[in-house]
């Protein structure tokens, strides 16, 4: 398009990318222009001609050239604090939140797995000195539908006991759904804690004032998996609303459990995005004490875009608990130190991180009740996760 004005020189408005090219070409630059709509980093992203996202195109298989196009822009923003990339990996060919993957999802994502004993490993009540106190250990956080009742059953039993202390075992916990991590907290809290903020979801400033427009190519399904109309038409993700203030959640009391003072968390560098997110929204409320080693590190979270036969997971939105802490891209760490045995038994006293925890807390336990049968090889999820798939339309 050519725009013309008296005594002004001559604009030529460039496509954006090109209009012709292989599939894999397309796929590339797909990609890329994702990313400079929705990456929650996007404003360190070069132009089109600066990146050349075809550049990659000799790669083979395909998969890796865009792998590799992927981890080569995720590089370009450095932490301060640090020196290095935000998604600096010590593999260094992979970046440490945003990845591709094969295959296509409808707003349900395999990666988090779907059995409901992925949530909780074990259960128990332990007695310690004259503290009764309850203990659960959590795998991960599959879709909320698979494991509350699980979960609203073992916290109903731990609550029968009416505990001042909590010992949750996230040691081989990944992450995975977002509302399932704030559902877990809204057990644990009191009902003192209604309204209050649990945490708030901050998406770059392109996507907050609506002008992704790239999104009109996603449909937007909702917490089922399923389309919807909106406003005479199927709902796109450009639909969504993604400003900080409709992406604040707050407490809603589940459950019985009232009695609860103090958190202590068992954890390892396996424990990332959904744990953290739950550690992080318990601080401001409650006495939290971490055992074991630092976290991952991931105060970041994804929604899926499908990209011909891949989908990809950009970092997309900065997690804040409600005092407005995010700052732990290097993980959270331990107050406790204590190195994770290779197959420990879940809920033994005599088990070296909960022993920690317990001598913290006020000696050696005298007496344990478990109410599940224990897994000496708990499951640790091949990617760290953080999907929200609660987005809500405009």
């Amino acid at each position: 398009m050519i725009s013309c004005k008296k005594d002004s020189p001559v604009t030529i408005e460039v496509p954006v990318s090109p209009t012709t090219g292989t599939r894999t070409e397309f796929t590339l630059d797909s990609i890329y222009l994702y990313a400079k709509q929705v990456y929650l980093w996007n404003d360190v992203l070069p132009t089109y001609a600066e990146f050349n996202p075809r550049q990659y195109a000799a790669i083979n298989p395909e998969i890796t050239a865009f792998k590799t196009e992927l981890f080569n822009y995720s590089q370009l923003k450095i932490n301060s604090a640090t020196g290095s990339p935000y998604e600096f990996s010590s593999g260094g060919t992979s970046s440490k939140y945003s990845y591709l993957q094969s295959g296509n999802t409808t707003g349900v994502s395999a990666a988090t797995g779907t059995a409901t004993d992925q949530a909780i490993l074990k259960t128990a009540l332990i007695s310690s000195g004259n503290q009764q106190i309850a203990y659960m250990a959590l795998g991960s956080f599959p879709r909320l539908s698979l494991c509350k009742t699980a979960l609203d059953d073992a916290f109903a039993m731990l609550a029968a006991a009416h505990p001042g202390i909590l010992v949750i075992d996230l040691r081989s916990n990944g992450g995975g759904y977002v509302e399932t991590a704030e559902y877990v907290a809204n057990l644990v809290a009191g009902t003192s804690l209604n309204g209050k903020v649990i945490y708030s979801e901050q998406y770059n400033t392109q996507l907050q004032t609506g002008k992704a427009t790239i999104l009109k190519n996603q449909p937007y399904y909702d917490n089922e998996g399923k389309m919807v109309m909106y406003n005479g038409r199927m709902a796109t993700m450009a639909d969504v609303n993604f400003t900080e203030a409709g992406n604040t959640h707050y407490f809603s009391k589940k459950g019985t459990l009232e009695t609860i003072t103090t958190v202590y968390f068992i954890v390892s560098t396996h424990t990332a995005s959904a744990s953290e997110l739950l550690i992080s929204s318990l601080k401001p409320y409650f006495k939290v004490k971490l055992a074991g080693s630092t976290t991952y590190g991931k105060p970041v979270g994804f929604f899926a875009i499908n990209i011909d036969k891949y989908t990809v997971y950009l970092a997309s939105f900065l997690i804040k608990n409600a005092s407005g802490w995010s700052d732990y891209f290097t993980g959270i760490p331990a107050d406790i130190t204590i190195s994770n045995p290779a197959n420990p038994i879940l809920g033994d006293p005599e088990e070296d991180c909960l022993r920690a925890v317990l001598k913290d807390i006020n000696g050696t336990a005298t007496r344990s009740s478990s109410v599940q049968a224990t897994r000496n090889s708990p499951l640790i999820l091949p990617e760290e996760q953080m999907i929200e798939n609660r987005l809500k339309l405009k």
